[in-house]
């Protein structure tokens, strides 16, 4: 029997899934991640991805024996995986058009957490524990994760969870709103995939744009006549879709509209 990747793809329906299948992070177990999650990008046919772990833990960052063995080494080389795994990790999710479905598990931390914010909707099990961990070992962050703390709760709130790097609970994170969902322990995967499945069978061309739109409004610094200048455009894209006017149809018909995601 072969051996179990550490992250596989896979594709059904129209949903992309990504598994990582060990917690800490290895450089064996990022370069299988990334070449993962590259290959759910690279999807034409994907109307959603999925991005799970296991029951026990999403992703539990750096695997700190490994890190430790090239420290030791004296190399200089500890910190580069930074640039050379984390960061395209980070841009790879970034560059997912179609929404994308985080579950977890279990622990979510460290470069975890921000690969999880990565992510579009999350749904979480009861027991999952949230933190960012990397001050409690004398760093400061990476994957992006204190951007996406800035752009989701603010400075105070992100300053907080950063500099004191309290470990926190499901219901926690529904609180702040870094998950969508908190659901029973058992649960956590069917229902992150009920949803990657709605949202496949979707307006896809509607998603792809209110991504954008959204991503626009959170990054700030643009104009606000830019923005609906950019508003305007895709509406007008959108209005020739076979989605939209299959969907106006269905409406004025008192149907429930299909789309086809074009």
């Amino acid at each position: 029997m072969s051996e179990q990747r550490a992250a596989e793809f896979s594709e059904s329906d129209g949903v992309a899934v990504v598994r990582l299948n060990r917690p800490a992070l290895t450089r064996e177990v990022k370069e299988e991640l990334l070449a993962a999650l590259r290959e759910a990008a690279a999807s034409t046919t994907a109307r959603a991805v999925l991005l799970l772990g296991s029951d026990k833990a999403f992703c539990v960052g750096q695997d700190l024996a490994e890190h430790a063995r090239i420290l030791r080494e004296g190399t200089g080389q500890a910190l580069n995986t930074v640039r050379e795994h984390y960061n395209p990790i980070v841009l790879t999710l970034e560059s997912i058009q179609v929404p994308v479905v985080v579950g977890v598990g279990g622990a979510c931390v460290g470069a975890g957490m921000g690969f999880a914010l990565a992510g579009d909707v999350r749904v979480a099990a009861r027991k999952a524990k949230f933190g960012t961990a990397f001050t409690g070992i004398g760093l400061a962050s990476d994957s992006g994760l204190a951007h996406r703390l800035v752009t989701s709760l603010g400075q105070a709130r992100a300053m907080e969870l950063m500099l004191l790097g309290t470990v926190f609970g499901a219901d926690r994170a529904l609180e702040l709103g870094l998950v969508t969902e908190v659901v029973d322990d058992d649960a956590w995967e069917k229902r992150a995939r009920e949803l990657a499945a709605v949202l496949a069978s979707g307006p896809t061309s509607a998603f792809v744009a209110a991504k954008r739109e959204v991503r626009a409004a959170a990054e700030g610094g643009r104009p606000l006549p830019e923005l609906l200048e950019e508003e305007a455009d895709l509406q007008n894209q959108l209005g020739l879709t076979a989605d939209h006017v299959g969907a106006v149809d269905a409406f004025l018909d008192k149907r429930t509209p299909t789309f086809t995601g074009h």
